[in-house]
């Protein structure tokens, strides 16, 4: 299936696809983050300790990365069809065998090549979220797709988990959600097409349709500098993910019950950044939405940090907190990532941007997070939090405007197409 650019938009095919992506990349949230509410559970039938469950989540993350930088250059050449498709047949699938796990190494095994097939999925479905969708509705619509992710996956799958535990094993419950993505896999089989490089350059920058070595995205400035500002948004996002719930417990003494509202802040902040920022930065422009969003996250961190135990402040200064972090991670593993090169490069560069990040901030950061907090305190974390901004602040200033209607009024859609370095 081939599509090609024409002077009438095919709106229809647009929501259909970015509907659909956006329920595959909430799947992957769900196959991704069931386990957790799942875990105590678990941790019981095969014998497991919170180690292992430190095992099994870094060797997700860890394959989601490699795989994201491989298999985004592999969908530029291919087509994002022949990725996206056997991507969630195959990680909905995994999710199922996750209930057959009879120990830590099958259950590490499952959940890595599950990763593999997860970081598959996400840039080629960022990039095909972007063909599909007008030039002037790349955030929003990135935005849709990304925010599915932290809706289903760390906002609804833990509710509709532990009520299913109640009627059933959780074998059984790692079965069932195989079901739906088989089924979102059927309906874009059916609905999803490729678009050639010649329609494709007309989301990007450069409006260059030709072919690219891979290694060519880093001639593109924002690529380097994405791969640096992932890293810091992603050390932001885990000072405030793993090693909160330490810090709301241990520094703040808040009982369980108000660490867990204050924690669901995480999901509903991750949802409102995913979607409304992206969107402002069709009509703002990409820069300035980073530049806002770096500025209000280094605020109300800082007020997160100067609020006791008072749960309700805690939950909406954290909730805003995350609400840009989320903005920072869509815009620059999608628009900011994908514009900025040729149409043969897109899915690389956004690969490559979220396998890095996703590799070392999902690494690199835990393990510094941790060293910090047992060697100098819990409370001393936020810290990480704020270098990760101030370094992430100069990399944002540094970018190159990739939004279509600010770009074209710099002049930077008719610059050459080879190169933006300079």
């Amino acid at each position: 299936m081939e599509s090609t650019s024409t002077s009438r938009w095919d709106t229809a095919y647009e929501w259909k696809a970015v509907l659909l992506l956006s329920l595959g990349f909430g799947l992957v949230g769900i196959d991704r983050f069931m386990i957790m509410p799942l875990f105590p559970v678990m941790m019981k039938d095969l014998h497991l300790d919170y180690q292992d469950l430190g095992y099994i989540t870094g060797a997700l993350s860890v394959a989601w990365g490699f795989s994201a930088v491989f298999m985004g250059n592999l969908s530029d050449r291919v087509g994002h069809r022949k990725v996206i498709i056997p991507a969630i047949v195959m990680f909905s699938l995994l999710a199922g065998l996750s209930g057959l796990a009879t120990g830590l190494g099958t259950l590490i095994l499952i959940r890595a090549v599950m990763g593999l097939a997860e970081g598959a999925f996400t840039p080629a479905s960022i990039v095909a979220t972007i063909d599909a969708s007008r030039p002037s509705r790349h955030g929003r619509n990135v935005g849709i797709q990304q925010m599915a992710l932290p809706l289903f996956g760390l906002g609804l799958a833990p509710i509709v988990v532990t009520q299913l535990l109640k009627v059933m094993p959780w074998h059984s419950i790692f079965a069932i959600v195989s079901i739906p993505g088989l089924v979102v896999a059927l309906l874009l089989w059916k609905t999803l097409r490729n678009t050639k490089a010649s329609g494709a350059a007309v989301h990007t920058m450069t409006h260059d349709a030709t072919g690219h070595r891979w290694s060519d995205v880093f001639r593109y400035r924002n690529i380097p500098l994405n791969i640096v500002g992932m890293f810091c948004w992603l050390t932001c996002l885990v000072v405030l993910t793993a090693l909160l719930p330490s810090y709301l417990v241990d520094y703040l003494h808040l009982e369980m019950q108000q660490m867990g509202y204050v924690l669901s802040a995480i999901g509903f902040g991750g949802m409102l950044g995913t979607v409304t920022m992206p969107a402002l930065s069709d009509r703002l422009g990409r820069k300035p939405v980073m530049i806002v969003s770096v500025i209000g996250a280094a605020i109300f961190l800082t007020l997160l940090t100067r609020t006791g135990p008072n749960a309700t402040a805690l939950f909406f200064y954290l909730m805003l907190t995350l609400l840009f972090v989320f903005s920072m991670i869509t815009l620059t593993v999608g628009p900011l990532s994908a514009e900025s090169v040729p149409a043969k490069l897109m899915s690389t560069a956004s690969g490559l941007v979220v396998g890095v990040g996703e590799v070392f901030g999902g690494g690199v950061a835990p393990a510094i997070s941790g060293y910090v907090a047992k060697h100098f305190g819990i409370q001393y974390i936020m810290t990480l939090g704020f270098i990760a901004l101030a370094i992430g602040l100069i990399v944002v200033l540094n970018l190159k405007e990739t939004a279509p209607v600010r770009a074209e009024r710099q002049g930077a859609a008719n610059a050459p197409a080879t190169s933006d370095a300079s």
